[in-house]
């Protein structure tokens, strides 16, 4: 299996397979508009700029299984994201990433690549580092800086 097996809804409220971004290397994040991590939203928004060109995707999650630090609307989560940090990498809708009701993507993830004292991811800003082939190559958790993960992402563009 890989992430192109499955497909979200999009903050717009469209299913998008993730197969459309087979070749592609991709930062998965699961986000909030209300936590500490959240200003993570400029620097990724930055690898963004930066890397799209040579193939870089980044995909935002919100959730609201912690501490309730993503309560509004899909719509009111992306006017939050433009406004505040201008960000244009794919947002899609609000799911769980633990439990018994995570998205299916995040049952994938958290499988292949499991945290140090459990496999479920423990607050937002997580962070999933797939290869061009839509394998799991790394974890980072929610306080690593995006600007911490630049060189990793360089390696996978160049691989």
């Amino acid at each position: 299996m890989t992430i192109y097996d499955y497909s979200a809804k999009t903050l717009m409220g469209e299913e998008k397979p993730l197969k459309d971004y087979e070749g592609k290397p991709v930062l998965i994040v699961n986000t909030a508009s209300e936590c500490g991590f959240t200003p993570q939203f400029k620097g990724l928004q930055e690898l963004y700029d930066e890397f799209n060109e040579q193939g870089l995707e980044i995909l935002g999650f919100p959730c609201n299984q912690f501490n309730n630090q993503d309560p509004g609307s899909d719509e009111a989560i992306s006017e939050f994201c433009q406004r505040n940090y201008g960000v244009t990498f794919q947002m899609f809708g609000k799911v769980d990433v633990k439990g018994d009701e995570a998205h299916p993507l995040f049952q994938y993830l958290t499988k292949e690549a499991p945290g140090m004292l459990t496999k479920q991811i423990k607050w937002n800003f997580t962070k999933f580092l797939v290869n061009k082939h839509g394998k799991v190559i790394e974890r980072f958790a929610p306080q690593t800086k995006p600007e911490n993960i630049r060189d990793n992402i360089v390696e996978e563009i160049n691989s």
